[in-house]
């Protein structure tokens, strides 16, 4: 206020003695509006409009605008919603500054969570799972092939190698309904369909089915075909033997594994890892917890948990070309040898594909959280010396260090946790070793766990220091630049000259530059002798490799020069003149064949003609 605009400001009234009276909230069971009696007319109500106004200011950092009585970050609400925010449940003070939105953590929170647990073991026991392995084949797969032949006929003596073929694919259909029936089965009627009931009820919403199970679905569609298939061969056979001696299950293999067999199951492996961790930070909450024991206590699950199923479908797959190679020895036909062979090399060579596609995979997620929690200081921070003003900063900023980290350009061989020793003081290091560089990075925690990553969308691989620093939303700084690998040294050091200065398990790194002068040193303690011996070899044998392959890179892009035209003309030359038993001299055969054109060209096959008679 201006000097000639003083005005006493009202003193605030406890709020016991009545002066909200007249505004009230609706009793618990009355279904009226709240009641409002209006204020005194004239002054007295512009008065405790003023009043409310300050009120709800007094802890505000007030700018006044002359002129005008809106300040920033003020909510205009209307003269008669003012007499409702003044209510004393509606007024804020440090106890109800916590925010009460039911979506501000995941789960149920406060009062409610014990009934929300109990309505959803109330779910479970409503619900019931009726026999699902109610197949044609269910009866079979427990039984040999001798029994099943015995029971219908016996063949002649003259076909038992038939038969040790017989029992081979046998093998690989019994094996198949076990792996169909009591893991695919279980895990897509018992643990899958029971997550998708208790999300039609709103249980469990943020449980993601395909981080869980991946396409359990496609692989389950695609077993039961294939094992229904073998089934009705063999059910043929013992129906028409007499017509048809041998088995036709050539088709039924190449159809399936040559088709989506594999693929499915590569496409679930690719996923098991991350769908493993995922499951792992689900167990923590309670309310998942009792989903999974009532799962993995029904019946038909056989004492098998979770995980023990989630892992069939690898083993399933690494079993295939076993069972494909011991149906190849059995068989005689050599037609039907090929084939087979030919379908287990298939599978084999999947798997491989598989292997690879796992591992690039990891490393494709890996660096995905690297260049998270990497945090790349600019150059006026990192470096007190060099001095930006801020119009040229913009300048620095056109070259993104992030992009440094990309896994289509490199591999982290090794990574863990150091000390680094400072003048005055020890700092802990988190040092990541690439195929082509080493990083120096200071790890740093945010107690608050704020805006951490979700724990089942980290990379397994991962250690656990990093599964903490994402898991707390921290964040890892780069001390100093990379270090090429050529322009790295390691030395080990002595004990006894380091314990002088309290250092134990140290060693010293370098970095040089072009001309080998050393522009950083990093003196570093590791835990143990090992873990220092075990740094030391790493960084050695990757900068071996990596000199190596800069050594194969300089030799394939510097290939041989073309022959320029003089000396492919005097190779020419030389090989002619090696006819001796002809008395022509030489230049006479060379000139007209080379179709030489200058003086210069011609004196040199002269000269050369000349040195080489001479001997």
């Amino acid at each position: 206020m201006g000097p000639g605009e003083e005005r006493a400001l009202p003193v605030p009234q406890d709020l016991e003695e009545g002066s909200h009276s007249q505004a009230s909230f609706p009793r618990k069971g009355d279904h009226s509006a709240p009641s409002h009696t209006p204020g005194p007319p004239g002054p007295q109500k512009e008065e405790l409009h003023q009043y409310r106004f300050y009120e709800h200011r007094r802890s505000s950092v007030v700018l006044n605008l002359p002129g005008l009585e809106v300040f920033p970050g003020d909510l205009l609400v209307s003269a008669g919603a003012a007499d409702y925010l003044c209510h004393p449940l509606l007024l804020l003070n440090s106890e109800s500054k916590k925010p009460r939105w039911p979506f501000s953590k995941r789960g149920v929170q406060g009062k409610d969570k014990n009934k929300h647990i109990s309505d959803l073991e109330d779910c479970l026991s409503s619900l019931k799972i009726t026999d699902f392995r109610d197949y044609e084949f269910h009866t079979l797969k427990d039984k040999t092939w001798n029994e099943v032949v015995e029971m219908h006929q016996k063949l002649p003596t003259n076909q038992l190698d038939l038969r040790k073929q017989q029992e081979a694919v046998w093998e690989l259909f019994t094996s198949e309904c076990t792996y169909f029936l009591d893991h695919l089965l279980v895990l897509k009627m018992i643990f899958m369909n029971t997550l998708k009931y208790l999300q039609t009820h709103e249980y469990l919403l943020d449980v993601d089915l395909w981080r869980l199970f991946a396409n359990l679905e496609e692989l389950s569609q695609t077993s039961f075909g294939f094992v229904n298939s073998l089934f009705h061969i063999f059910k043929d056979y013992i129906d028409i033997c007499e017509t048809s001696p041998s088995l036709d299950f050539i088709s039924v293999l190449t159809k399936y594994f040559r088709g989506s067999l594999c693929q499915s199951h590569q496409t679930y492996c690719l996923n098991y890892s991350a769908a493993v961790f995922y499951l792992e930070s689900l167990k923590q909450r309670h309310d998942f917890g009792i989903y999974l024991k009532w799962c993995e206590q029904h019946d038909q699950c056989r004492r098998l948990h979770l995980p023990e199923l989630l892992v069939a479908p690898l083993h399933r797959l690494t079993r295939y070309p076993l069972l494909l190679k011991n149906i190849w020895k059995r068989s005689t036909d050599s037609t039907e040898k090929i084939m087979i062979y030919s379908i287990k090399e298939k599978v084999e060579k999947a798997i491989q594909d598989l292997e690879g596609k796992v591992k690039w995979l990891d490393n494709f997620q890996k660096f995905r959280h690297l260049q998270e929690i990497v945090v790349w200081p600019p150059l006026w921070d990192r470096d007190k010396r060099f001095f930006i003003p801020e119009c040229l900063k913009h300048i620095f900023k056109e070259h993104m260090a992030e992009n440094i980290l990309s896994p289509t350009n490199r591999h982290l061989l090794y990574e863990g946790k150091l000390t680094l020793a400072e003048s005055t003081r020890f700092l802990d290091v988190y040092l990541f070793l690439f195929d082509d560089f080493l990083l120096v990075t200071k790890t740093k925690r945010n107690k608050k766990k704020l805006g951490g990553s979700d724990p089942g969308l980290m990379c397994p691989s991962l250690t656990a220091e990093l599964q903490t620093v994402i898991r707390e939303g921290g964040s890892c700084t780069v001390i100093d630049q990379p270090i090429p690998l050529d322009r790295l040294l390691v030395r080990g050091l002595d004990p006894l000259h380091m314990s002088v200065f309290g250092l134990r398990n140290a060693f010293l790194i370098q970095h040089e530059n072009r001309y080998r002068q050393c522009i950083a040193a990093f003196l570093l303690q590791a835990q143990t002798e090992n873990i220092k011996r075990t740094w030391i070899a790493q960084i050695t044998a990757a900068i071996s490799r990596f000199t190596k392959s800069q050594e194969t890179k300089k030799l394939s892009s510097f290939p041989l020069p073309a022959e320029p035209s003089e000396f492919r003309h005097l190779n020419q030359a030389a090989r002619l003149l090696d006819i001796r038993d002809q008395g022509v001299p030489s230049f006479q055969l060379v000139a007209p064949d080379l179709g030489v054109a200058s003086n210069k060209h011609f004196k040199g096959f002269q000269s050369l003609s000349h040195r080489y008679s001479s001997g």
